[in-house]
């Protein structure tokens, strides 16, 4: 057995090898030789064209140092189990699914590349919430922009209330510069994504206002709302008195897709009209339903709307 004193001269003499190991490390950077940069360098913004060694083995670094996007890779084609038994059916159910399989470990220790997709994926959907409306589409489709109550982005995630009703002098331009007693009117809002609407309103509105030109259906002038959610698109009905209203919003994002948008329509929105007298059409995106698909099929169920004169769960697609 080791005494108490043994112990302590085992303890010391660990202690000062440790100590005097990190003082020869200390002297042998002291005694390094100094690398300068030569004087000739080129300065910032000079690299273009040159063909100096210093220059490219520079660039060349800089390219080593680049860090590859994750979110760019399509994880439905992505296999990550070295060697499948059967790779075909493997490749299959990915195909079909966004969800995270195939991702050969689970539990505590997944591989650092799936940690890092998911933190990769999490982040992007944080920057859709986050992010703000383009408002420069009201000006490219002849929009008219109005907005909620809301008058910030933390506002808009902390009060979902105040997305529901426009604000007074939104209401008053609504009334002014609308024509009323429409067919059909077109409401797009930001939502939880304005990303959503950024991703797909270029392929969406174009075949869903031809088919309702082809129909001669009146349109109303469409109308783009910051900060707005579902609810507020009855307030517009109500408002222009429009038969039929379409709602073009970005959808809460998940780690699948931040640009998923989704069609909200009603018949004859009023004072008494419930979550359930809505329609709805969902994950409208590329990798989903494709928005210029979407576009088109709104068209139809518009067309059996009006012609029903219902919509929700009365109406019978």
């Amino acid at each position: 057995m080791i005494n108490e004193k043994q112990l302590k001269e085992i303890v010391d003499l660990i202690v000062s090898k440790l100590i005097s190991e990190k003082q020869q490390k200390v002297e042998s950077k002291k005694e390094s030789p100094v690398v300068t940069v030569p004087v000739n360098l080129p300065q910032e913004g000079d690299y273009d064209g040159c063909t100096c060694k210093t220059c490219c083995e520079y660039e060349e670094e800089e390219e080593k140092e680049l860090i590859e996007d994750l979110t760019a890779v399509d994880i439905q084609k992505e296999i990550l189990v070295p060697n499948p038994v059967d790779r075909s059916a493997l490749e299959y159910f990915k195909s079909k699914t966004p969800a995270r399989i195939g991702v050969w470990r689970c539990g505590p220790r997944p591989l650092t590349r799936t940690v890092l997709r998911f933190r990769a994926d999490h982040a992007t959907a944080q920057d859709a919430v986050f992010s703000e409306l383009d408002v420069s589409i009201a000006e490219k489709y002849n929009l008219l922009l109005v907005q909620s109550l809301v008058k910030n982005k933390d506002q808009y995630l902390t009060r979902p209330d105040l997305g529901k009703k426009l604000a007074p002098e939104s209401e008053d331009l609504i009334k002014r510069k609308c024509p009323k007693d429409v067919d059909v009117q077109i409401v797009i809002a930001d939502g939880l994504s304005s990303k959503a609407i950024a991703a797909n309103i270029d392929d969406i509105l174009p075949p869903l206002l031809n088919g309702l030109k082809k129909y001669g259906f009146k349109l109303g002038k469409g109308i783009l709302v910051k900060y707005g959610r579902m609810e507020i698109m009855d307030q517009i009905g109500m408002l222009v008195k429009a038969k039929v209203v379409v709602l073009l919003i970005g959808e809460r994002p998940g780690l699948g897709t931040a640009e998923s948008m989704s069609a909200y329509l009603v018949y004859n929105p009023n004072p008494e009209t419930v979550v359930a007298d809505h329609n709805v059409i969902s994950n409208i995106h590329k990798g989903g339903t494709p928005p210029s698909e979407a576009g088109a099929y709104l068209v139809t169920v518009i067309k059996k709307m009006y012609d029903a004169k219902l919509s929700g769960v009365n109406l019978k697609l």
